[in-house]
């Protein structure tokens, strides 16, 4: 079976509707209108829906970390003092399909499976909805202002975290598997061999990489982060003006940090449920501890936090960068603070005689 397919644009949302008709979840690219300014976030897409092929707001992680999950139930089954606990674990993984994100999205999900899945103890929510998951990405014609995927290692036509990749070209879709998983998928379709197309697509995706400024070395942000850490100066320097609103980690594909919070009533009946929900590290609550003591009162200690685990700790020990350049943090930032400006100033940063 061709690992490369065609598909007619006029038969992309049948594509699509193809699916969901085999009971798979969509999760696609779908307009959020709203008083201020409209959103395109991921949502599930069914028949009759536009297909949009324009890079979201939001990233897709929302399908393997959910925004806020339920990771069991628990509920009281005896009354006497010894009573017994009923405990009801939430692992579920429907099929489902992550349709039209972008190569620095795709590659959230190749980070995620670093810290989940290759861990100590791997983790049993986020393997059942990976396991279901097929990644779609849509390569990126040319870049743009605010993204620098190749900085970090990606760029505009990365198959990191893909399982099919997606380019357009003037009459159709072009759609290379790069994944057993993709493999799987595509072989249930009927689309036509699109191995004589791809000439074109290789010229497309050349151009999109000669489109891009020129990169920076950064191979020596983790060393050189480890040596700016205790720089307070260097750290209140480079946030002086951020707000510490959380943005840039909440529209973040790579951030995965969580809390866990019980609700209900535990010594009843009625019991309650666990929580797992996205957590912000710029926010001053996130390093609290039961005490009340707080060892990051300072959104520069903060900050530093952030940078240092994207561009040295994890780097250290999982041998990339926990960043995949899509540039979200920049666009939603409301003091147009800029990651890359950190980045590069640590590394130019004169140590301390």
């Amino acid at each position: 079976m061709s690992k490369i397919r065609f598909v007619k644009k006029e038969d992309l949302a049948g594509f699509l509707a193809y699916l969901r008709q085999r009971d798979i979840t969509v999760l696609a690219p779908v307009e959020k209108p709203s008083a201020s300014k409209s959103a395109i976030v991921f949502a599930p897409w069914e028949k009759g829906m536009p297909v949009l092929l324009a890079k979201a707001t939001v990233s897709p992680k929302n399908a393997v970390l959910p925004e806020c999950e339920a990771l069991f139930t628990f509920r009281q089954t005896r009354e006497e003092n010894n009573g017994e606990m009923d405990f009801s674990e939430n692992i579920n993984g429907k099929p489902t399909v992550v349709f039209g994100c972008r190569p620095c999205d795709a590659r959230g999900f190749a980070a995620f499976d670093k810290p989940f899945l290759s861990g100590i103890y791997p983790d049993p929510y986020y393997k059942a909805k990976r396991d279901g998951l097929t990644v779609i990405s849509l390569t990126c014609n040319s870049g743009c202002e605010t993204c620098f995927c190749h900085w970090v290692g990606g760029g505009p036509t990365s198959p990191i975290g893909s399982d099919v990749l997606m380019t357009e070209i003037e009459e159709g879709f072009v759609l290379q598997v790069m994944t057993p998983r993709g493999q799987t998928l595509m072989n249930a379709t009927s689309h036509y061999d699109g191995t004589d197309r791809f000439g074109k697509v290789d010229a497309l995706r050349k151009a999109a990489w000669t489109s891009l400024v020129p990169a920076p070395n950064i191979m020596d942000a983790p060393a050189k982060l480890a040596e700016a850490f205790n720089d307070i100066e260097f750290w209140h320097e480079m946030t002086d003006r951020c707000l510490s609103c959380g943005a840039c980690t909440y529209f973040c594909p790579t951030c995965y940090c969580f809390n866990i919070t019980d609700e209900g009533e535990a010594q009843s009946k009625k019991g309650g449920r666990r929580l797992r929900s996205w957590d912000n590290c710029m926010s001053s609550l996130y390093t609290r501890e039961a005490s009340g003591h707080n060892p990051r009162t300072r959104k520069a200690q903060r900050m530093r936090n952030r940078v240092s685990h994207k561009f040295w700790t994890f780097p250290e020990n999982w041998g990339t960068f926990l960043c995949s350049g899509c540039g979200r943090c920049i666009t939603n930032c409301p003091v147009c603070l800029d990651i890359r400006e950190i980045v590069v100033a640590a590394i130019n940063r004169k140590s301390a005689q």
